[in-house]
């Protein structure tokens, strides 16, 4: 019996922020807000946001922890658009394309953690 990832949580210092620019990504990818803080997508992947405690550290990029979390894209077409939506609101996106095909989106939400929005060609898996 193989095991599935149902939920994320992940606390932030400042919650306005944090809700904001994931009020704006997470709708995009296909999830539903179920109550504040709290956001589910079709497939039972909740996301949990809370606040951080006082004095903690910032994300680090190769600091122990959670690196960053990604989600498979449709097409590639689909990354590219949601590049342009970051783009056009002013959050900061990088748009990257690496072989055999893959494209790629990385944006820090506010508190630095990247999200990754990708889309693999068929055949080429999310991890190798």
């Amino acid at each position: 019996m193989a095991y599935a990832l149902d939920h994320l949580t992940i606390l932030s210092r400042d919650p306005d922020r944090a809700a904001a620019f994931y009020g704006f990504l997470l709708p995009r990818i296909g999830f539903t807000q179920k109550k504040r803080g709290i956001w589910a997508n079709a497939s039972g992947l909740h996301i949990q946001f809370t606040k951080a405690k006082e004095g903690t550290g910032d994300y680090g990029r190769y600091a122990p922890g959670l690196n960053h979390f990604g989600f498979s894209a449709p097409s590639a077409e689909a990354v590219e658009a949601l590049a342009a939506e970051f783009a056009q609101a002013g959050i900061e996106a990088r748009l990257q394309r690496f072989e055999p095909g893959i494209t790629a989106l990385f944006v820090p939400d506010p508190d630095g953690l990247r999200v990754e929005i990708s889309h693999y060609p068929p055949g080429v898996p999310p991890v190798d």
